[in-house]
């Protein structure tokens, strides 16, 4: 079964970074386009970023345009997320996705706070 596990987050200092992994299982990963979404508390899922199966094409939020960099290795099945200058607004539970599935991880957790 597909399984998506996420990691890296943590309590980061307004300015700071952080970078997300996602382990992906059950599925041949280099053949699926993936996301990151988020979720802050008392909103609902925001998207964050895209990749394509092969890692040629990304796109992003204008919230977090050139501030995060999502990349894939396909050899190790491995999503990331390397979130640079974060802001407050950036704290929320982080998702990888698997597109066109809404198949996703249980999340994990970024706070930003001084």
């Amino acid at each position: 079964q597909v399984q998506l596990v996420e990691s890296g987050g943590g309590l980061v200092q307004p300015g700071g970074s952080l970078r997300l992994s996602c382990a992906a299982s059950g599925f041949t990963f280099s053949n699926w386009g993936m996301s990151w979404v988020r979720q802050a508390p008392g909103k609902g899922l925001e998207w964050v970023s895209d990749i394509s199966s092969g890692g040629d094409f990304t796109s992003y939020a204008d919230s977090v345009k050139g501030r995060f960099t999502i990349s894939r290795d396909n050899a190790k099945n491995t999503l990331y997320l390397q979130m640079n200058n974060l802001k407050p607004d950036d704290a929320a539970v982080y998702f990888c996705v698997r597109k066109g599935t809404g198949s996703r991880g249980q999340g994990t957790q970024v706070t930003v706070s001084s």
